[in-house]
């Protein structure tokens, strides 16, 4: 009976109605970092939201100026106490330009539901920093930053204890998404991409991205060539797999080009596609699409009217009048939001039991 108990306490689902969302932040040494960084810093920071106790006092989660924000990415209880014991884990990656707190809608209704969720803002490649051009390039690096914050956190003396990386998933959306198949243990093959967008260069992916509109395929070819970034293009094609990931779920995945079908073929996750018709960024039919096709027992929610943008947090409407085109849609955000947080949710429940 006292089993029974606990194990409905500290549940997935009870955490879900009845503890809110904590956040810690912090920071690691990571060397690749530097490479990425527009000032050469070689500091990675990472956000993590977890379950707190239902009496921890939530306050608004937003993006921009205090007085002015542009994105409501809801509401979470920084500093508050970790509830449970061993938590499952999830790693999060973000899209082209974004940020762990514009991921965080997701993180934080995850870790109501009792996960404890590590995002990451990608050196060079997140909204908060100036963009590089090596940030964009070098993409493979993103796995890197998702194990140098697991193993950070896993050192934390206040966060550390909480960490259960038998129960190790990751999350990605868009470029997210590629770096979660690398941690998973696909291998890319940069040549692959090359040789697709050669092909395809009217392809959402193969066209330079809103986030960097000069980061075209020729600069990037060219930086390629530079002394300073040859040791990590070498490296391209390494795996970057994070031991223990036993689940992965994606929204809007990019960059699905870069894999073999092999290298999607032999993983043995379980794996979640969540995409939108509307998507024209990372179109599912070269994508999302393809992935699902590839991967054994994959399975793919299509998301009818939804766009890429969709899976940003909410626009607040200073946020609507000045980033319109990031904002706007067919379909209520919020709905989005609902549809990916529930999917994640119950696949990781199911994937981490």
């Amino acid at each position: 009976m006292l089993l029974a108990l606990w194990c409905s306490v500290f549940s997935p689902t009870v955490l879900a109605q009845e503890w809110k969302a904590g956040e810690q932040h912090g920071t690691t040494a990571l060397a690749s970092a530097g490479v990425r960084d527009a000032q050469q810093r070689d500091t990675l920071r990472f956000t993590v939201w977890y379950p707190a106790p239902a009496s921890s006092n939530e306050t608004p989660l937003t993006i921009g100026a205090p007085d002015a924000p542009l994105f409501d990415v809801g509401r979470s209880a920084i500093g508050a106490p970790i509830a449970g014991d061993r938590l499952p884990t999830l790693l999060l990656s973000h899209g082209n330009g974004g940020s762990a707190r514009m991921m965080g809608w997701l993180g934080t209704a995850l870790a109501r539901a009792g996960y404890l969720v590590i995002a990451v803002d990608h050196p060079g490649n997140n909204g908060v920093d100036e963009m590089t051009l090596a940030g964009s390039m070098l993409t493979w690096l993103r796995a890197d930053d998702l194990q140098a914050a697991l193993a950070a956190v896993q050192a934390d003396p206040r966060l550390g204890p909480h960490v259960d990386a038998r129960r190790l998933g990751v999350v990605g959306f868009s470029a997210g998404g590629y770096t979660a198949l690398l941690a998973a243990g696909a291998r890319p093959e940069l040549q692959r991409l090359l040789e697709f967008c050669t092909v395809h260069p009217a392809d959402g992916v193969c066209r330079p991205q809103q986030e960097a509109a000069t980061h075209t395929l020729q600069a990037r070819q060219q930086a390629a060539a530079s002394p300073r970034l040859q040791p990590y293009m070498a490296a391209a094609d390494h795996s970057r797999t994070i031991e223990g990931v036993r689940a992965v779920y994606l929204m809007a995945p990019a960059i699905v080009q870069a894999f073999a079908p092999a290298q999607l073929q032999a993983l043995r996750q379980p794996v979640s596609v969540v995409v939108g018709d509307g998507d024209a960024v990372a179109p599912p039919a070269t994508n999302g699409e393809v992935l699902a096709a590839q991967v054994p027992g994959a399975t793919l929610q299509r998301l009818a009217g939804v766009g890429h943008y969709d899976f940003l947090a909410r626009c607040t409407p200073l946020g609507e009048q000045r980033i319109g085109p990031l904002c706007s849609g067919p379909v209520p955000r919020a709905h989005t939001h609902r549809d990916a947080a529930q999917g994640a949710v119950a696949f990781f429940r199911h994937a981490l039991r």
